[in-house]
This record gives C-alpha cells, sequence and structure tokens, in this order.
C-alpha cells in the first residue's frame, strides 16, 4: 500500500498536494519514511548532532549554558515561564547574556524572542509576565514577548469563562527551545516542575541551522499573529495585523494565520528540496562542490547524513493538521510484528487514534499516568477530579481492548514513582524483527483532543539509520518504561481507582477540553 493514497482524503488545502507516489521521490535504498516530505521539509543531519537528555535537571543546566553561551539568537516557545527561583534564574541568565552582548563590539546583535500563551501566561498578579517586563525595559530593542491568544475564545465567552478554565479553549502549546544553530524539543515548559521532578522527554539538535531557522521562522509567524508585550504590562498587535478577538472577522485572522505559517513550511521545505536535487545530482556527477561550499560556509566538514528530521506542525484552528496525518498514516502502516511505544501524560486519545491503535496489526505498549503522578493529583476543586477522569476513560479503554481479546497486542502501562510527576509524550516505532527503534515523535502534542483541535502543536519526527543513535533512543524509551506496571483488570479494583459517578457522568460532556 502507498502511505500517500492513505493520506489523500485527509488533505486539506493548506497542504501541498504531490502528484508522485513516494517511491518515485525516494533514491533506492533510503529510509521508508522519506513520504513524509511530501508534506514537510526535510532535515538531513548526523547522528553525532543528537543528544537524548534523561532528566528535569539535565534539561534546566543545559538551558542555562546555551543561554550564556549564545550569541546571535534566543529563541524559546512555551506554554507559560513560571514565576519560581530556577524561572528567575533563567531569565537572569537572559539578563547576563543581552548585557554582554551590548558591551561587545558588535553592540546589539543578541536578539530574544519569547513566544507563550496569553492566557496561560496572564494567569495570577505575578505571571510570566511579570517575570519579563524587566528585560523589555532594559533591551527594547533586543528583545520580543508575544503572547498568542486562540481566535476561538472572543466575544461573550471570552467575559464569561473565568481565568484558568479561560484556558481550555485553546493554547500555545508548542515547546522549542533554540540557542544559535542548537536547537531543544520537549514537551517540557519553563517552570519549575519540569526542572525538578516533572519527568518529560528532551532531545538536543546540536549545529544545526536549517533546522534551528525554521523553527525560528516559525515562531517569528506565530508571534506575528500575537500579542506583542510592552514595558508597561499592556499588550498590542503588530501594526496591520488582524486582531485575535476583537471584532467579528475571526474568519480573516485564521485565513492568515494559515497562509503565515504555511508560508514557513512551504517554503522551507522547497528550499530542502532544492539542496536534496543539488545534492544528488552533485554526487550522480562525481562532484563534491556542493558539500565544500556547504562545509566552508558552515565552518566544516559536514558528515554524510544517516539522521532526518521532519517538523510536524498541528494547527487544527487555522486549518493545518499535517501531525494529524502523519501520525494516522504510521499508526495505520505499521506492519505485523512491528512495536510501537506510545506515551502521554494525559490519556484522551482521539477516537480515531483509538480505532487505529485497536484495528491494525502493530503491537502497542502505551505508557500513561497513575493518578498519583498525574499533574492535576490533589488540585483543589473541579480540577482535583480530572485523574479521575483520565481513569475512567483508561478503563473504558481498557474494556475495550479485553472486549476485542486484543490484550497481547495492546498493552497499557502506568507510570508510578514517588515524589514525581509525569508528562512524558511521543512515540518509539520498532520495525518488525528489530530490537531498536528507527522513529521517534517528540514535541509538544499528547494525542488527545485538544492536540488534535484546539492547541498550536509541534512536534518532529527523527528518523535514523545509526545504531548509536537508535541505542539511545532505545534506552531513553527502555528508563521510561522501567518505572511502570502492566495495567490489567485487578488495577481497577484499587481504591484509589475508585471514579464517583459524577465523574463518570460528566466526563463524556468535558473530555475534549483536556
Amino acid at each position: 500500500r502507498s502511505s500517500w493514497l492513505l493520506l489523500a482524503p485527509l488533505l486539506t488545502p493548506p497542504v501541498p498536494v504531490i502528484t508522485a507516489s513516494p517511491c518515485s521521490l525516494c533514491p533506492e535504498g533510503a529510509h521508508r519514511f522519506q513520504w513524509i516530505r511530501n508534506l514537510v521539509p526535510e532535515f538531513g543531519i548526523s547522528s553525532s548532532h543528537v543528544k537524548v537528555l534523561s532528566s528535569p535537571a539535565e534539561f534546566y543546566e543545559l538551558l542555562k549554558v546555551q543561554i550564556k553561551t549564545a550569541q546571535r539568537r534566543v529563541v524559546m516557545a512555551s506554554l507559560y515561564l513560571g514565576t519560581g527561583l530556577l524561572e528567575q534564574e533563567l531569565v537572569d541568565c537572559l539578563e547576563e547574556t543581552l548585557e554582554k552582548s551590548l558591551q561587545a563590539k558588535q553592540s546589539s546583535n543578541l536578539r530574544v524572542s519569547i513566544l507563550l500563551d496569553y492566557t496561560r501566561g496572564s494567569r495570577g498578579r505575578k505571571n510570566s509576565r511579570t517575570m519579563l517586563i524587566p528585560l523589555l525595559q532594559r533591551f527594547p530593542e533586543q528583545v520580543r514577548v508575544s503572547l498568542f491568544h486562540t481566535p476561538n475564545l472572543r466575544g461573550l465567552l471570552r467575559l464569561l469563562i473565568p481565568e484558568r478554565f479561560n484556558e481550555t479553549i485553546g493554547l500555545q502549546h508548542i515547546k522549542v527551545y533554540l540557542f544559535d544553530d542548537n536547537v531543544i524539543l520537549s514537551g517540557a515548559n519553563l517552570s519549575d516542575l519540569y526542572f525538578t521532578n516533572r519527568q518529560d522527554r528532551y532531545v538536543l539538535l546540536q549545529d544545526s541551522p536549517e533546522i534551528a531557522d525554521f523553527f525560528t521562522e516559525l515562531v517569528d509567524a506565530i508571534g506575528d499573529l500575537s500579542l506583542q508585550l510592552q514595558r508597561d504590562d499592556t499588550v498590542r498587535m503588530v501594526e496591520g495585523m488582524v486582531h485575535p478577538y476583537q471584532g467579528r472577522d475571526k474568519m480573516a485572522y485564521c485565513e492568515i494565520a494559515n497562509r503565515r505559517v504555511m508560508e514557513v513550511i512551504n517554503s522551507a521545505r522547497t528550499r530542502q528540496e532544492l539542496l536534496h536535487a543539488k545534492t544528488f545530482h552533485s554526487s550522480q556527477q562525481g562532484s563534491s562542490s556542493l558539500s565544500q561550499q556547504g562545509s566552508q560556509a558552515s565552518g566544516g566538514l559536514r558528515p554524510e547524513p544517516d539522521t532526518w528530521i521532519y517538523p510536524l506542525i498541528q494547527m487544527k484552528p487555522f486549518g493545518i493538521q499535517i501531525d494529524e496525518m502523519v501520525t494516522e498514516t504510521l499508526l495505520t502502516e505499521a506492519e505485523r510484528d512491528a512495536r510501537i511505544y506510545l506515551t502521554t501524560g494525559y490519556f484522551n486519545l482521539t477516537q480515531a487514534y483509538m480505532d487505529l491503535i485497536l484495528g491494525t496489526r502493530a503491537e502497542y505498549r502505551i505508557l500513561l499516568a497513575s493518578p498519583e503522578v498525574n499533574g492535576f493529583f490533589g488540585a483543589k476543586g473541579v480540577a482535583g477530579a480530572i485523574p479521575a477522569a483520565y481513569v475512567y476513560i483508561e478503563h473504558q479503554f481498557y474494556s475495550e481492548v479485553c472486549y476485542l481479546h486484543q490484550q497481547e497486542r495492546v498493552q497499557l502501562q502506568e507510570y508510578s514513582r514517588a515524589g514525581w510527576t509525569f508528562h512524558a509524550k511521543g512515540l518509539w516505532l520498532y520495525l518488525a524483527g528489530s530490537d531498536l527503534p528507527c522513529l521517534t515523535l517528540i514535541g509538544s502534542p499528547n494525542f488527545g483532543y485538544r492536540s488534535v483541535h484546539r492547541d498550536l502543536e509541534a512536534q518532529v519526527a527523527i528518523v535514523t539509520e545509526n545504531k548509536a543513535l537508535q541505542q539511545q533512543l532505545h534506552q531513553e524509551q527502555e528508563q521510561l518504561y522501567l518505572s511502570s506496571g502492566v495495567v490489567s483488570s485487578s488495577t481497577f479494583e484499587q481504591p484509589s481507582r475508585y471514579v464517583k459517578l459524577w465523574v463518570k457522568l460528566v466526563t463524556p460532556l468535558i473530555k475534549n477540553f483536556f
């Protein structure tokens, strides 16, 4: 079967139309996932530039080191920036690096761009905005803080829904942290929990200028569509831009947003296709002039790529659903005896993903949070019932697995670790007969309704032929799953899994909001 034919029914106008089959676009012997480049840019890199991190502390220390050594650009996209001492230390690092750039001979060379969600970043008196205002006041020409506001929160709805609950309508959920030409992809936010005892995933792509340029352009595009934080804590739109929630023309804003983001994706895709064509043509001619020029431009000899990075963007409010299409195709095309390890901090899969998992041939090992490591565990008010709602959703899915006699093929495992919470998301794909994964997805999506329909999301597919990198990814997966137990029918008989009747009744009505 052709992967491209499976995508055809899902195509919408923003997605480029490809007339050739995937195989005809790939040189003989190329990895089987090159069909993804029909949708997004393909970045070929050396596996030696990829480093998999394992702990929150390692992630936090890397952020500080990268900020301190940045010379040209710092670009950070997150849901929010916390207000604790560890977050203040990050802000201090930014201030120190900006100060150094001002004092250097080529003054004001460093640019800092921060993209956060408006509703989450504005929560409370002390918030992400108040943390960053001193930087805007001190370095107005070098710092930009953009606050994305979903166009779906507008009018009477915006007036009636209180703070915190308004975050259920839609968010800026992308997590990308880049410094010069180094890029960190993660699901972690810029908050003390994510630096200490909230387990997530983190991958560093070193010396990857094309990938860094792509994510810089993506964050710039979303930034242009966002409210700009001012030095007096007010916000305003970029001059000439349609407002996301004022006025009646929501469609005009979404159409502009679609064009702006797809322009970034398509221009990068065109650049990479031209680069690929020239490189392939040069190698056919026996010429190495192009690679020599590229190595001179980057300051050194570049090894042949054995790893490919594909950025997968999901922004359903803007009619962009690339991540959804690629994920569904990967699940559909996974062959018999292939293994997929899928993890999410919030187990609330879309119906389409559930149907594919239950109806296809691969083996699945799904890692999710036990109630005690759910981020909402112990929360006050209605939020305190959210872990029970996830238990109910998990129990329903497990019952369906049992009904279809799929317990051997589809296995649920719950992450449990004293004093920790769980936020890791993504998947690892092991081809039939292989003990190592050749593909992983890592980034912000949780595979749930919110990720697919409400929020702005981004992750990357990392495909590698390199055994050492495959081993790194395998060890990452093993380490996460090591702290888990297999779910069985007895799991739901435990007192901690008791779900109140009102939660069972309400969950189907609200499950699309969390």
